[in-house]
């Protein structure tokens, strides 16, 4: 079949509109509606759908298709730790005010005015989990994000410093909607590493969000940033758009940990 040519429609037979409609697709880009045009237009015709219904349901596979695809070249690139969603968070186990919180914040509509969002909790109180499954439903709603442990996105930070390609790395970072920061409070960095975090924090504020999380409360924050004004400085620019949740709940470990420890005979011996 000549697809340079506008075929006369009419005079063609079933199996040549299926190809030349499979031809159109691909050239369109509509992998899924070629894929299954065919087999929805024959249940189309044997349950007399109208034109218009064929057409939406065709065009609705197409997008829940590009919508999957998406979700997942997104999560990939996140680094989010997969199997942490929404839907492994014990929300039993926590306050309900941090429960309408959370449940408020998963649409993603704080992004829209570069909210921040810092989760403080003793360790094991489930801050990572948190983090991970708001950012796993983040991405799900449409939303970009990338996750790093403080840690390692400093020593990123650093190296890109040492390279002279800070701006460029600062730039790719300022592409996603949300960035969270992992254990802020277990970095005891030096000047210089604390000099590059300052600068992110500057660089995303009023432009993006930042969702960190810390087990050092503010007071001991100057522990991390060396110096009082630049303590005072990065903490002005997390805190002043900003959502702050507070998990005073006992360490998730421990109680895991205690739940599933043997009990110990009185009597060895027995």
């Amino acid at each position: 079949m000549n697809h340079n040519s506008t075929p006369v429609v009419n005079s063609m037979t079933e199996p040549q509109l299926q190809s030349e409609l499979a031809f159109r697709l691909k050239r369109l880009r509509l992998p899924t509606m070629r894929s299954m045009a065919t087999s929805l237009s024959e249940q189309a015709a044997k349950e007399n759908w109208p034109h218009l219904k064929f057409l939406s349901e065709l065009t609705l596979l197409e997008c829940e298709s590009r919508n999957a695809n998406r979700i997942q070249r997104d999560l990939k690139r996140s680094e989010l730790e997969r199997g942490k969603t929404w839907d492994q968070v014990d929300w039993k186990r926590l306050p309900l005010t941090i429960r309408q919180r959370m449940d408020q914040l998963r649409s993603g509509e704080f992004l829209k005015s570069a909210n921040n969002i810092l989760i403080f909790g003793r360790p094991g109180s489930g801050k990572t989990l948190l983090l991970n499954s708001l950012g796993d439903a983040l991405v799900r709603a449409g939303h970009t994000v990338c996750m790093a442990p403080c840690v390692k996105l400093v020593q990123y930070l650093l190296l890109a410093k040492k390279e002279l390609r800070l701006p460029q790395m600062l730039s790719k970072l300022g592409k996603f909607s949300a960035l969270i920061i992992d254990d802020l409070g277990y970095v005891q960095q030096s000047r210089e590493e604390m000099e590059v975090l300052f600068t992110l924090i500057a660089d995303r504020y009023e432009k993006s969000s930042i969702l960190l999380s810390s087990n050092q409360p503010f007071s001991k924050w100057e522990n991390i940033f060396k110096d009082p004004m630049t303590t005072a400085a990065a903490i002005d620019r997390l805190v002043h758009h900003s959502m702050i949740l507070e998990l005073n709940v006992p360490s998730f470990r421990l109680e895991h940990a205690s739940k599933n420890q043997a009990p110990v005979p009185l009597d060895a011996s027995s």
